[in-house]
């Protein structure tokens, strides 16, 4: 699988890989000036970037970066960012301060990981009933912890 990335800012920073085997490939921010998140606030966070992939069944997920979650409390607003194949827009990546101190992004800091996924596409259908299974509708906390 390719990955094409078109900058839409001349400062856009390429993702890359921290180390060789990171599976996640780093997503920088791109800013004209300092971006400061208050605690509990979010604010959209331009990448400057658009990208393809050179097949369809192909999604590009953008998860936290640990360290500012752990470190900063610094996460992202939708838990996971799904950028679905055939979008060529621009990308940003709604960060949410969690902590209880502001919290200043910086151009070119690295602020959320890309992972290409597999998407599968099933056939939808509708039906009155499905199959028993030994769980069945036990939910929430019915398996034990």
């Amino acid at each position: 699988m390719k990955l094409t990335f078109k900058k839409l800012d001349n400062r856009a920073v390429i993702p890359s890989r921290a180390t060789k085997w990171s599976a996640g490939l780093d997503l920088c921010a791109c800013l004209d000036e300092p971006v400061e998140l208050l605690p509990g606030q979010i604010k959209m966070i331009p990448t400057g970037l658009t990208a393809q992939t050179d097949e369809n069944d192909v999604a590009l997920l953008i998860y936290p970066r640990s360290g500012l979650a752990s470190k900063h409390g610094i996460s992202l607003a939708n838990c996971v960012g799904v950028v679905d194949s055939d979008y060529r827009g621009a990308w940003f990546v709604p960060l949410i301060n969690n902590s209880s101190s502001p919290f200043t992004v910086e151009h070119g800091m690295r602020i959320a990981q890309l992972i290409p996924t597999r998407v599968l596409f099933p056939e939808v259908e509708v039906s009155d009933t499905l199959t028993e299974t030994e769980r069945g509708a036990g939910g929430f906390g019915s398996s034990g912890l």
